[in-house]
């Protein structure tokens, strides 16, 4: 379908405000929900990826994936990232146990670039962040800070549109490997409730899930779709008990969990979310629109085990000798009043428990024990803490839209609009302590701490306008300019005091502030803002009826780092009816978030096998710069892309190959060890320096370009077979990651897992089947060979089992659904419906270290195979 650039405002109005069922026209592919086979007449048409008017996605001269709300509610998980994942191959996502807050927003990446480098959009507009820093992602997304997808419910969607292409020069900062559009529901009358009820089939991860959409009248002239969801989810366990914390329990300390730590997927509860869509028609060709949302979910994730007999910091630490020592604490201060018996550092085949020097200090009744303090009182079979997060999402976004009918520009078409977003995620530790208060923790209630809040919080206002001009061409030449104006800010809350002050014993060797993940202390509090605007230009045109040309050129002005200027060239020829060629060549930026450039936060993970807290400063605090940090710059990116398109009658084929540069990639450095010599220097700098001593410190970086390249195929196949209709869908996807100039702060482990650390070869195979009553797929993905880690260890030569290269392996999804009548449906399903196993972790190596039974960095999920039923109403 060619549409007449003549008729944009009217073809975008279709666009935006048609409710026809829409699916997958590339990734994978279903028939329609109804089972008569009408799924195969619809033309798929999309927004993204041009300012002309909406084209199907085989005249776009970019590729354009459209998935459908009904096809992504074909999946096992009810959490948008995996539904995009089962849809897209390019597109990854996977687990996040003991990360912190990315368990809690996984962080995801388009063409093996990482998340912040892909922009959202919902209803056309720029989707808001989130707050939630990914410290520990899995390599491609260290550090990433990209917005919340899995807050969209499928329920609310129309469709989905995923622009594989960079467009930085049509749409701004961030759309380096795409753009993915969210399309909310427009319908103003209908709607659907479901039950959803799944679990693995281990036994655990039990989900429930509740979801509705309805459609009502807004006034006789518009409409108002609203759409909710409720979720709640049990904790998973791929747990086996740690070597040392079985060796305790062997030396009688009964006091010991078995497991002692918990690898799984976190408890998700009452998780809340509301969609709406509003528009109205205002007559003279105009309309008014309104979309936001609300959502909140709290999630509970583990931490690591804390050894009561060899934690540094809390149970451990050494003299003044350098001796490994029991840590102590003398409560009223050393040298003052008693003085605190010395224990050395016990083997784990021993039990410190029936120490006779530790039973002096445990005896409350001992003037040595009423001074003198052990953790061990508190947690005598250590202690493992839980990491509670809230996360809060809001947004909304108004306007107008319409022709102009008089002047200069009549018959143009307007778009004026304001966005708010914002994004809260706030932090809890349960079961811990603060080393450095010692005794004082028996008063913290639960041994429960606050840590303090992230807020991100984007304003950003825009200008639109689109006009087809007469310039004597086949067609009209699509002209579309505007403006942009955008404020974006990052926000730390400080915790309650006792997860961040100094204790008495702070200079006695414990470690300072709630243990696992420090609170936010009082001088990192405050808010970081960052203003923007832009201004953009883009033609497009038919030089000939086969021939289409596209340039867009955008300038946007940074208030932190200055300007950048960015162009695209699009192109498509139709050589026959059926087959057309098309390429792009652009170039894009991604600017540093304003969280990057000034986060503050401390986590734990794993160093030569050993657990530590490192701390991470933004790049122009005193202690980064003494480490060499400075301030960020933004990423540069060039890409090309060339491809082709075949469609004849019920077959459609694209193949694209891409090349994507990007220069001065943004990401969380390695970590790096403080010395006498950098406490020396920062004397005067930064208070009390020598508490860092021995420490680690990250910081954000520029450090290392990279060259990703590979090839999609998309291939749709319909036909009208055993007595219905059949649709054989297949997608493949070929993606490698060269890092080109790896700086200082990029270790060679960094590399490998940028490089390889992602399959390279991954595609999808699906056989989708109608009749009048059933409609059933069969869906399997495969997944190449890949670099495995566990627990973020750099272990290069896998000396120690914690990595290795894993060859390729292969899942199964199946779904059948039974349609009673026009209102009442009922599912059944499976992912990974062979329970295919994922990589063990080497039994001579970390299997069990840390309680861990196999790689986190699978790309597929390594909780195993999951089962679900769901009934759906529609009226």
């Amino acid at each position: 379908m060619k549409l007449k650039l003549s008729n944009v405002s009217r073809a975008i109005t279709y666009a935006l405000a048609s409710t026809a069922s829409v699916g997958l026209l590339s990734a994978t592919a279903y028939a329609d929900e109804s089972g008569d086979g009408a799924e195969k007449n619809i033309e798929k048409i999309a927004v993204v990826g041009s300012r002309s008017a909406p084209r199907s996605v085989d005249d776009s001269p970019v590729p354009i994936d459209i998935i459908g709300g009904d096809e992504l509610d074909k999946n096992a998980s009810t959490d948008m990232l995996d539904m995009l994942q089962a849809s897209i191959p390019s597109f990854n996502v996977r687990q996040q146990p003991i990360s912190d807050a990315a368990s809690f927003i996984r962080p995801v990446n388009l063409r093996g670039l990482s998340s912040d480098s892909t922009l959202i959009l919902l209803n056309g507009k720029r989707r808001h962040r989130a707050s939630v820093i990914a410290f520990q992602g899995g390599g491609v997304n260290d550090g990433a800070q990209g917005p919340d997808i899995s807050v969209i419910p499928s329920v609310a969607l129309k469709q989905v549109e995923v622009l594989r292409d960079g467009a930085a020069a049509q749409y701004g900062s961030d759309a380096i490997a795409g753009v993915m559009n969210f399309v909310l529901k427009d319908s103003s009358e209908g709607g659907s409730i479901s039950v959803r009820h799944g679990e693995y089939f281990e036994g655990d991860g039990t989900q429930f899930v509740v979801d509705g959409n309805l459609g009502l009248p807004f006034t006789d002239d518009g409409f108002a779709n609203l759409s909710f969801q409720y979720k709640s989810a049990d904790p998973t366990s791929r747990s086996v008990q740690r070597p040392d914390a079985a060796a305790l329990i062997a030396a009688g300390n009964t006091h010991v969990n078995d497991p002692a730590q918990v690898w799984g997927n976190p408890e998700i509860e009452d998780d809340i979310t509301l969609f709406g869509n509003v528009g109205l028609d205002l007559g003279n060709d105009k309309e008014f629109y309104m979309f936001g949302n609300y959502s909140d979910r709290i999630a509970t994730g583990g931490y690591y085990y804390r050894n009561p007999q060899n934690r540094g910091g809390v149970f451990t630490g050494t003299d003044a000798d350098g001796n490994d020592i029991h840590l102590v604490g003398d409560m009223d201060g050393l040298n003052n009043g008693i003085e605190c018996p010395s224990i050395p550092k016990l083997p784990n085949t021993t039990n410190i428990l029936d120490n006779e020097t530790y039973k002096l200090i445990a005896d409350p009744n001992t003037a040595v024990g009423k001074n003198c303090w052990a953790f061990n009182e508190l947690f005598p079979g250590g202690y493992t803490p839980q990491f509670t997060g809230e996360i809060n999402d809001t947004s909304l976004t108004m306007g107008t839209r319409g022709d102009i009918t008089e002047g200069f520009l009549e018959g143009a078409f307007i778009d004026i609009s304001g966005s708010y977003g914002r994004n809260k995620s706030t932090y809890t530790l349960v079961n811990t302590v603060n080393p450095s208060m010692g005794s004082l923790n028996a008063d913290q209630p639960n041994n429960a701490f606050e840590a303090g809040s992230y807020i991100q919080l984007e304003k950003s206002f825009n200008i639109d306008l689109t006009k087809g001009f007469d310039v004597g061409l086949d067609d009209d030449l699509n002209f579309a300019t505007g403006i942009e104006w955008r404020q974006e800010s990052f926000e730390i809350i400080s915790g309650e005091q006792a997860s961040w002050e100094q204790g008495p014993l702070a200079s006695q060797g414990f470690s300072v502030g709630s243990h696992g993940f420090a609170g936010f202390s009082p001088e990192s509090q405050g808010i970081n803002k960052r203003q923007s605007f832009s201004a953009y230009a883009d033609a497009e045109t038919y030089l000939t009826e086969d021939l289409l040309l596209g340039a867009a050129l955008r300038y946007e002005d940074f208030s932190s780092f200055g300007n950048t200027t960015n162009y695209k060239v699009t192109a498509q020829y139709q050589l026959t009816d059926d087959l057309s060629i098309r390429g792009s060549h652009s170039t894009g930026f991604r600017a540093p978030t304003v969280g990057q450039a000034n986060v503050v936060n401390t986590q734990t993970s794993l160093v030569n096998g050993e657990l530590i807290q490192s701390a991470t400063y933004p790049p122009t605090h005193p202690v980064s710069a003494e480490l060499g940090g400075k301030e960020l710059d933004p990423e540069e990116s060039t890409s090309y892309a060339f491809g082709l398109v075949y469609k004849t009658g019920e077959f459609f084929m694209t193949i694209d190959a891409y090349n994507i540069e990007v220069t001065d990639r943004i990401a969380q450095t390695d970590k790096v060890f403080i010395t006498q010599a950098n406490v020396d220097n920062l004397q005067g700098k930064y208070p009390s320096p020598e508490l860092l001593l021995g420490g680690s410190v990250t910081f954000f970086a520029n450090d290392f370009d990279t060259t990703t390249q590979g090839v999609d195929v998309v291939m749709n196949y319909g036909m009208d077979m055993f007595d219905g209709y059949s649709k054989i869908s297949l997608a493949y996807n070929y993606n490698t990651t060269k890092v080109d100039d790896p700086g200082q702060f990029t270790s060679a482990f960094k590399v490998r897992r940028l490089e390889e650390g992602i399959p390279e070869h991954r595609a999808t195979l699906t056989f989708a089947q109608n009749w009048e009553d059933v409609s059933m797929f069969l869906r399997a993905n495969y997944f190449g060979e890949w670099f495995a880690t566990h627990a973020d260890e750099p272990d290069v030569d896998s000396s120690y089992g914690w990595s290795e290269t894993v060859g390729s392996s292969f899942t199964l999804d199946a779904e059948v659904t039974y349609y009673f009548n026009e209102q009442w449906t009922m599912s059944v399903g499976a992912n990974n419906i062979l329970d295919t196993e994922a990589q063990e972790l080497q039994k001579d190596g970390a299997y069990s270290i840390v309680s861990g039974k196999y790689y986190e960095s699978g790309p597929f999920d390594y909780n195993g195979g999951f089962y679900y039923v769901k009934a759906t109403y529609k009226f």
